[in-house]
């Protein structure tokens, strides 16, 4: 890790690059083939110059020149077109590998990782940093290369003419780059500021966004909500201010640069006058130093990407050298799908205090085990880490005798199906939502798992049945009708293994009543572990574990802990209580 981060952030970029070394070298080659052709002209110009003042009269002595000088430009375009076609290619090659790195190292680090950072963050770095290498790979790579070596070349050219000459014709490219140097001091700083004032602009969007039910539920306009508000107007203000700074330094540099006849003019008329300048070097001189200034501006145009490089690299390498779940690639070998969890403790993070301590817990396969507890007992962390989304901070889990973290996370997520209260649905039909759980899965399998699941027959209300599209978060249904749908998936993946994390919370009670039934047949002779709100859905489970501040308070069976646990007996009560005065309301209604 160290090591890694003394690295400079040209050199990873390079190696995230290294499947297409060879495209990039053939692009820089190309570029600098475009600009030399661009310099030809200049070349033919200041030799057709010279023999005109020799006295040549011969028009074909004349035409080689103009056709070489045509020549230099259809060259500039090939050349230019295939280093640009090329480097674009490799370029987007480059970005695809990159972003597909960054999606499946997120899946190999911690939840809690990702739960930590807020979700525009991702979006920024995975979109907008890795899209913000496309200069730097597709143009400056190539481009920043030609245009710095061809001006060097004739630089060398005219100081082989007449050193003086050479001098006098860097004169106004020193000042210009002393003058932009002075932007460049502060470019880093300031674009670090930019990044971390749109960072906040994008949490706050998200934020917005995925509150708008709040803010049009209170009235509360875009304008008027003032963290939305601040965060994209500092943003808009942040840049004003930079750039107005910026503009007085590179519109001096772009002035003074391509001024190069005000030095090289009348150095070069005293010396001609002096006769220590010939003629056809001189008017040579004055040709090549305009064509030297224009392919150095274009470099010097570069700057800033070199300068935003390294914050870009360095967002980019710490999501890709985030510390991982440490898992072997060997498949393990399994023994049964039971679970033991031995003297477990768990903190989501090294400042905060423990939230598990000391868990002991047997679930023996093919039982159903519920966890009950009040709320922000533990319950759902348990869950969680059953199904690996952390490590321990202490102690083992193990799932058919071997450590979870002895199991690849790919072979771990097979043997475990995980429906929690918020699952996810993604924009695309309700049936590819359902298949997700079993990619490969008929379209009867699909619609078999939404019947078992209690879903069937809505889906097939719907105007496009099937086919509905849910939305971007299943926008499009009701929250009971996404939790039947992700029970349904997970039906379908038919793990050995099944947690049920309050997943029928959204439901109400005469489909939550259906769709227990359901999940009990479905998972006769799996390992069920479910986390209910409802009391009465787990009655008869085998193994009711009660959990309070962190710590197993007591286990077994219903009639067990209603006897010897008070506690449990609590909340059967108020869960009786509530439901007895829900049905009396149900009956007035």
């Amino acid at each position: 890790m160290e090591e890694k981060e003394k690295r400079s952030p040209y050199s990873l970029l390079w190696e995230w690059a290294e499947p297409y070394h060879g495209s990039f070298v053939c692009a820089v080659v190309f570029a600098v083939l475009g600009v030399t052709c661009s310099m030809v002209p200049y070349f033919c110009a200041a030799k057709v110059i010279g023999l005109l003042l020799d006295g040549c009269r011969q028009w074909s002595s004349l035409v080689i020149w103009l056709a070489i000088m045509l020549a230099g430009f259809a060259g500039k375009v090939l050349f230019s077109s295939l280093s640009t076609v090329i480097s674009h290619g490799a370029t987007y090659h480059t970005l695809r590998d990159l972003r597909k790195n960054l999606i499946a190292k997120l899946s190999k680090v911690p939840m809690g990782t990702i739960l930590d950072t807020p979700s525009g963050q991702y979006k920024t770095t995975i979109v907008d940093r890795v899209e913000g290498m496309e200069p730097t790979l597709a143009h400056l790579l190539p481009e920043m290369t030609a245009n710095l070596l061809v001006p060097l070349a004739i630089a060398v050219y005219i100081f082989i003419l007449d050193w003086r000459m050479g001098l006098a014709s860097l004169v106004t490219t020193i000042i210009g780059v002393i003058i932009a140097s002075q932007s460049g001091k502060t470019y880093a700083v300031r674009w670090e500021g930019a990044v971390q004032v749109g960072k906040r602009m994008a949490d706050a969007i998200v934020e917005y966004v995925g509150g708008i039910q709040v803010v049009k539920a209170f009235s509360q306009s875009a304008g008027s909500y003032q963290k939305y508000s601040s965060a994209v107007n500092d943003n808009a203000q942040y840049y004003v201010d930079w750039m107005k700074d910026n503009q007085k330094y590179m519109a001096s540099m772009q002035s003074v640069i391509p001024a190069v006849l005000v030095s090289v003019l009348p150095v070069g008329f005293g010396l001609w006058s002096g006769g220590s300048l010939s003629t056809v070097n001189f008017l040579t001189v004055i040709v090549l130093s305009l064509g030297l200034t224009g392919p150095f501006i274009a470099a010097m145009s570069f700057v800033d990407d070199l300068a935003v490089v390294g914050t870009n690299v360095g967002e980019i390498s710490n999501i890709l050298e985030t510390e991982e779940l440490k898992r072997p690639e060997k498949k393990a070998v399994l023994h049964g799908n039971g679970i033991t969890l031995k003297d477990v403790t768990f903190s989501y993070d090294l400042a905060g205090g423990e939230v598990l301590h000391g868990i002991n817990l047997e679930i023996a396969p093919g039982t159903v085990t519920a966890l009950v507890g009040p709320s922000g007992s533990g319950k759902s962390t348990v869950a969680k880490l059953i199904a690996g989304f952390w490590d321990v901070s202490s102690g083992s889990i193990s799932l058919g005798g071997t450590d979870l973290r002895q199991i690849p996370l790919e072979q771990l997520s097979s043997q475990i199906a995980y429906v929690s209260q918020d699952n996810y649905l993604f924009n695309l039909s309700i049936r590819e939502n359902i298949r997700m759980g079993k990619p490969e899965a008929t379209d009867r399998e699909v619609e078999e798992a939404a019947k078992v699941s209690g879903c069937d027959t809505f889906i097939r209300g719907l105007e496009a049945g099937y086919d509905t599209v849910a939305g971007g978060g299943g926008g499009h249904l009701s929250g009971g009708e996404k939790q039947r749908i992700s029970i349904a998936r997970a039906m379908l993946k038919n793990a050995p293994v099944v947690i049920l994390d309050e997943a029928t919370a959204s439901i109400d009670p005469e489909n939550e009543a259906q769709i227990q039934k359901a999940l009990l047949a479905l998972t006769k002779g799996k390992t069920l572990i479910v986390i209910a709100h409802r009391l009465s859905t787990i009655e008869d489970a085998d193994q009711i574990v009660v959990i309070k501040d962190g710590q197993i308070a007591a286990k077994g069976r219903q009639k067990e802990l209603l006897a010897n646990c008070p506690l449990y007996a609590d909340m059967w009560k108020a869960h009786i209580d509530a439901r007895d005065q829900a049905g009396e309301e149900d009956a007035v209604l």
